[in-house]
């Protein structure tokens, strides 16, 4: 087997110009195709660490009528048990109850649908990371009555700036109107801009005054210490609190958890298209080198050498030249992912259209070894079906009629 390695190490680089024309374009098509996978797994994981830090959470806990109606009257029955449950919970980092509203924002300039959020500060901080996304003025100021935050773009579309004051109108607890004053002190900027346009914070204990005579709430954000135990944990409250429902990320946002799963299909389907195409390459060049040796291998079947052993000398010749363009393939992808993984691929040019998808335009690529181990596979399936053809034929060459044919 070494005698055969090293046979068809040497008849690789007989013509180096053709072997080494499929070998840069072995390492091209991996590098490209490496480079995107990885850029397409940084957008998604971007995604979802986005929507679980600053937003969703690793879960949330309704009333089940509200997620189908949204009425202010459909909040979390009995949430200090709920609440005092979380917190003896070891698995739970920290909870923030949050008690929502649809409504309507009156402003000089126009009228336009919101949804309300309203969050106690502290607690929302320690939960999730949507402070962050604040670009001017305060975070609920504590010093300013009924105080409101908004995003930029519904900002902008109100011809707002912070000190001004709008009119928010919306139903309480008894499905009566309510309509009240807010003052603007801050402007938040996240990465959807139809978020931004959507969404006001306000603080819990200015809402839910206006909502019913006590505190209510309808909606409870936790963060756990491991995802992994999202859903033992959505089971356990479901099973403690039957009035309730819990669930996880992944159900609130099923959209985004498919897109997760077909990340993964992303991998195997960009590399087979790639390597498809280099197949060609690897069934061209090894078709050519066996009828430029023709008469030497039928020699080599006259002298002794079994068929068998052609074969596998022939398959070893398209696995050793694959293997050496994936090498540098993937050494090129590697340094690549490292440098983009540090500096990000900046998409500026297309930033608005992906903010209105909810996506940053400034993507880290990442890739992990199981994603290269699977590359690896894909690339010496391809390589093995391609080289099959030329192993077959020459393992049919007749030594008489090869040396007529010289």
């Amino acid at each position: 087997m070494k005698t055969l390695l090293i046979i068809a190490w040497r008849n690789i680089w007989r013509h180096p110009g053709r072997s080494g024309v499929l070998i840069a374009a072995i390492i091209v098509g991996l590098w490209a195709g490496v480079v995107t996978v990885g850029t397409m797994n940084g957008m998604l994981q971007q995604r979802v660490s986005y929507l679980i830090d600053s937003e969703v959470t690793h879960l949330q806990i309704h009333n089940p009528e509200f997620l189908t109606e949204r009425l202010a009257a459909d909040y979390i029955p009995d949430h200090d048990e709920i609440t005092g449950w979380l917190s003896q919970d070891e698995r739970v980092r920290s909870f923030s109850p949050r008690v929502m509203a649809d409504g309507m924002l009156q402003s000089p300039v126009k009228t336009s649908g919101v949804r309300i959020r309203g969050i106690d500060v502290e607690q929302e901080s320690a939960t999730t990371t949507f402070h962050e996304n604040m670009i001017e003025g305060e975070y609920l100021d504590a010093g300013v009555r009924n105080s409101v935050v908004m995003g930029k773009s519904l900002m902008d579309e109100h011809g707002l700036r912070i000190g001004n004051r709008i009119v928010l109108t919306f139903e309480d607890a008894q499905g009566e109107l309510t309509s009240s004053a807010f003052n603007i002190t801050g402007i938040f900027r996240s990465a959807s801009t139809e978020y931004d346009d959507r969404n006001l914070l306000v603080r819990k204990s200015d809402l839910y005054g206006l909502i019913a005579e006590t505190p209510v709430f309808h909606e409870i954000a936790v963060m756990l210490h491991n995802e992994d135990d999202a859903t033992a944990v959505v089971d356990d409250l479901n099973e403690a609190f039957p009035e309730i429902t819990a669930r996880t990320w992944r159900q609130i946002s099923p959209e985004l958890s498919t897109l997760i799963g077909l990340g993964g299909y992303m991998l195997y389907i960009v590399t087979l298209i790639i390597m498809a195409a280099l197949a060609f390459g690897i069934l061209n060049t090894m078709l050519m080198a066996l009828f430029e040796r023709m008469r030497e291998i039928g020699m080599l079947i006259s002298i002794g050498m079994s068929r068998k052993g052609v074969f596998i000398m022939i398959m070893m010749e398209s696995v050793l030249l694959t293997l050496t363009g994936t090498a540098g393939g993937f050494l090129l992808a590697w340094l690549s992912i490292g440098w983009l993984g540090r500096n990000g691929v900046n998409f500026e040019a297309f930033a608005d259209g992906i903010a209105e998808l909810g996506w940053d335009h400034i993507v880290y690529p990442v890739i992990s070894t199981q994603e290269y181990v699977a590359i690896l596979l894909v690339v010496m399936f391809v390589t093995l079906l391609a080289s099959l053809y030329p192993a077959f034929k020459a393992i049919r060459i007749n030594p008489l009629e090869a040396a007529k044919d010289t």
